[in-house]
Order: C-alpha cells, then sequence, then structure tokens
C-alpha cells in the first residue's frame, strides 16, 4: 500500500520591475518532480498564466503546460521533451534540437535547472541552450545563456540569445532556488 502524498513546499517570488506576484508548489515524489505555479501580472494589460512542470528527480524536465488568460483570451502551450528534441504542441521543433531545458520568461523557477548543473566552483560557468518560452506571445524560440558561478550562493546569469546583452545577478537557497534575481523577482514569505 502507498503512502500519503508528499506535502508541496510552497514557494512565492514577486515581480520588482513591475507589480506581479507568483505562488509555486514543487512535490517530489517517487515519480519525479512536479512543480505547479499561478502568476499573477498587470504587464500587457494584465494576466493570468498558469503552469505545471513534469521533472525527473535529476531536474531535468519532461515536460511543460502553460496557460495564459489576459484581455478576453485564453491560450495554451505544450512542450514534451522528445529524445533530444522537443514537441511543441504535439508537433517536433527540429529548431529546438538539442536545447537542454525550456525557460519560461515569467518565472525565476526555471533558472534551478541549470543552477543545480552549474559547477559548485567559483569561477566556472555552464553555457547551454533552451527553449525559450515568451510568456507574453506564447511562442517558443531557441536561445542560449550562460550561467557563471560567483560563489556557493551567488551565480551571474548572462542571456547570449534572444534578450542578449541582458545580466543578471542570481541569490539562490542550498537547493538552487531563486532568492533574488536582480532587476526581476525576489522570494518573499506569505504573512502569517
Amino acid at each position: 500500500m502507498n503512502g500519503p502524498e508528499p506535502a508541496p513546499m510552497v514557494l512565492f517570488w514577486r515581480r520588482t520591475d513591475l507589480r506581479g506576484l507568483e505562488r509555486l508548489a514543487l512535490t517530489v515524489s517517487g515519480d519525479g518532480i512536479v512543480a505547479e505555479s499561478t502568476v499573477l501580472c498587470l504587464e500587457d494589460g494584465g494576466f493570468r498564466l498558469d503552469y505545471r512542470w513534469r521533472l525527473t528527480h535529476g531536474w531535468r524536465a519532461l515536460s511543460l503546460g502553460v496557460e495564459r488568460w489576459g484581455a478576453g483570451v485564453h491560450r495554451r502551450l505544450v512542450l514534451v521533451r522528445s529524445g533530444d528534441g522537443w514537441l511543441v504542441d504535439g508537433t517536433l521543433r527540429p529548431d529546438l534540437d538539442g536545447a537542454e531545458e525550456p525557460d519560461l520568461s515569467v518565472t525565476p523557477f526555471c533558472n534551478t535547472f541549470p543552477i543545480r548543473r552549474t559547477p559548485s566552483a567559483a569561477g566556472s560557468n555552464l553555457t547551454l541552450d533552451t527553449c525559450y518560452v515568451d510568456a507574453a506571445e506564447m511562442t517558443v524560440k531557441r536561445s542560449r545563456q550562460r550561467y557563471d558561478r560567483l560563489g556557493p550562493n551567488r551565480l551571474r546569469y548572462v542571456d547570449l540569445g534572444v534578450a542578449a546583452g541582458f545580466e543578471a545577478d542570481l541569490e539562490v537557497d542550498d537547493e538552487g532556488l531563486v532568492l533574488r534575481y536582480e532587476h526581476l523577482f525576489e522570494r518573499v514569505e506569505p504573512a502569517p
């Protein structure tokens, strides 16, 4: 007989560049990792975005489902890992072959996947291609990024693709989850 489902860890991030809040429930079980979140933001006329990640125990994305509501429009997008490539809404996208992980624009959660794989020695780095999901447009493009290790819980994010030239310092907890993302996000605790 199986035991009860593990209780999720609940995290909140607020936007620091505009008004917005995210609530994420992170569940680790024998089947892997599931992250479910709702993002509310006043950007682009105001929108709500729900997403659900399925991950391996090694923090590799298996799938990402995104739904966006705003200005009377509801849109959906689904990415699924397929060998070394990705299906987007059920269609194989050869332009994404070899991209290591999805990168969803409205959350710092997806930074955790490459952060956990960045070597721990200060001065080391990790460069990877991603499936960049633009939450405003609900589109997917290949993009390149680099993570430079500054210290045990500090990294520098460098965009080499879609937003080339953008850089930000990241402070993370011991699990690699973002505490502060310069210019964009900070983790907050709910009031008791």
